[in-house]
């Protein structure tokens, strides 16, 4: 029970400043984020080589460009509810593991089978490692600038993605393709390493799983030693009505279901748009007539945009978090569709990518956030995680979505005002959330508190 010398973690973090441990985990879980976007877009920066090297028709190209998208849906599905179970570092360290050890081993692939074979490996380590970097964020967030803090810290994917096509167009014509992918099983491995020395487990999962109440306050103190007389900690806690503890159960749970759902559909349609672009946008270029140097670096604009995500996550902190990313995918929808329309002029080309991939990344960007103020602490991460592991197949969607309207001989501007509809069903999609649980302002009403520690 708690005592009068007991501490609130939740209203502890809310009343001290943002401190350097909390920076700390911010660049920590930023990194793994950012590698994640690099590793992830990788592919579709190098598959114009793979076409020359390979030669591979284009459509042939669909099952390399998804395949780590499997991956990382079934690695997300799994790698949640697991981290609910055993805790968030555990999961973020051996994620990160694999990602270095299949990414670099892709490198070294001698056809298009064993590519495919060691992206889907790759990409089981990518969906582990993104929700539980989201999750472990969030938990050592203030209320009152989770959503800022979150969104600014997810904005290191697609910043990893605009930083592979940079250095992709730089690297190929030194080194060749399989350069970018030893540079991106390398970097995870390093950080693999920092991980295990420097960072810390959730505070809120070691208050909900009664971790001792000695490595809870050592924790805290690194952030104020103010928490150096606490005699315990508790933490007041959204429930859901099943009061269960098992995170699916949570996340399927009656207090939940429709909003788990939206949240799925709207991840899943703004995926459909990232990956349809970013894998498929090299080529597109290309084949409207853009040298492939040019055709990469216009590409790399799209998904460098999503820095505006920091403004949206202010925004959520403040007004309604379901309203202004629903208005972010409308703009979405119209901002794609112009970029069928400006091919032949390429300096309105270079600024339509750059506004597009601005508004439709922050958006997409926006969401982890949001998912991970809906669930509570022991169903989190495996909420997050399922919204992007389900999210994912949106992402094989859109790669093979494009590959069928190249194969039917669509031309350029049909093709972009087709992907662009995705963006007004993800807009549909969270305004339904809104409606069915109209509780999900900062007052927070309409919820239970129960109070979890020892």
């Amino acid at each position: 029970m708690p005592t009068a010398r007991s501490v609130d973690v939740q209203a502890f973090l809310n009343e001290h400043p943002f401190s350097r441990y909390q920076w700390l985990v911010f660049a920590l879980c930023f990194f793994i984020v950012l590698l994640d976007g690099f590793d992830t877009a990788a592919i579709g920066y190098i598959a114009p080589s793979l076409t020359t090297e390979w030669g591979i028709a284009r459509p042939a190209l669909a099952p390399v460009l998804s395949a780590a998208l499997f991956g990382l849906a079934f690695g997300a599905l799994s790698a949640g509810p697991l981290a609910d179970r055993f805790g968030r570092k555990a999961i973020l360290i051996g994620s990160v593991l694999v990602i270095g050890a299949a990414c670099l081993t892709s490198a070294f692939s001698a056809n298009l089978d064993q590519l495919v074979m060691l992206r889907f490996v790759t990409g089981l380590g990518l969906g582990a490692a993104m929700p539980n970097a989201v999750t472990l964020m969030s938990e050592y967030c203030p209320e009152g600038r989770r959503a800022m803090v979150t969104n600014a810290m997810f904005c290191g994917f697609p910043l990893g993605a605009a930083f592979g096509g940079f250095l992709a167009a730089w690297m190929i014509p030194l080194w060749g393709w399989r350069s970018v992918l030893v540079l991106g099983g390398i970097a995870p491995l390093v950080l693999a390493a920092v991980l295990l020395v420097l960072l810390p487990e959730s505070v809120r999962y070691m208050v909900a799983h009664n971790h001792p109440v000695e490595r809870i306050r050592a924790v805290l103190r690194r952030i104020s030693e103010t928490a150096a007389g606490a005699a315990g900690f508790v933490m007041t806690e959204k429930t859901p009505a099943t009061k269960t503890r098992n995170g699916i159960a949570v996340v399927l749970s009656r207090g939940y279901l429709v909003g788990s759902v939206m949240l799925w559909v709207a991840y899943f349609m703004g995926l459909v748009i990232f990956y349809a672009l970013i894998n498929w946008m090299p080529i597109l270029f290309k084949d409207a007539g853009l040298a492939p140097r040019d055709a990469a670096l216009i590409a790399a604009l799209f998904p460098l945009g999503g820095v505006g995500a920091v403004l949206s996550g202010w925004l959520m902190d403040r007004f309604n978090a379901n309203r202004i990313i629903a208005f972010g995918f409308v703009l979405t929808y119209g901002a794609v569709y112009a970029i069928g329309q400006v091919a032949g002029n390429l300096g309105l080309l270079v600024v339509t990518v750059f506004a597009a991939g601005t508004i439709m990344n922050t958006a997409q960007t926006s969401l982890p956030a949001l998912a991970a103020s809906f669930y509570p602490t022991h169903g989190r991460a495996t909420g997050v995680a399922w919204m992007l592991g389900l999210g994912r197949f949106g992402g094989i969607g859109g790669s093979f979505l494009v590959a069928e309207l190249a194969r039917q001989q669509l031309d350029f501007t049909s093709i972009f005002a087709i992907v662009a509809v995705p963006g007004l069903v993800a807009a549909l999609a969270l305004l339904v959330k809104q409606f069915v649980h109209p509780e999900d302002r900062s007052s927070g009403t309409g919820r239970t508190v129960e109070a979890l520690g020892h």
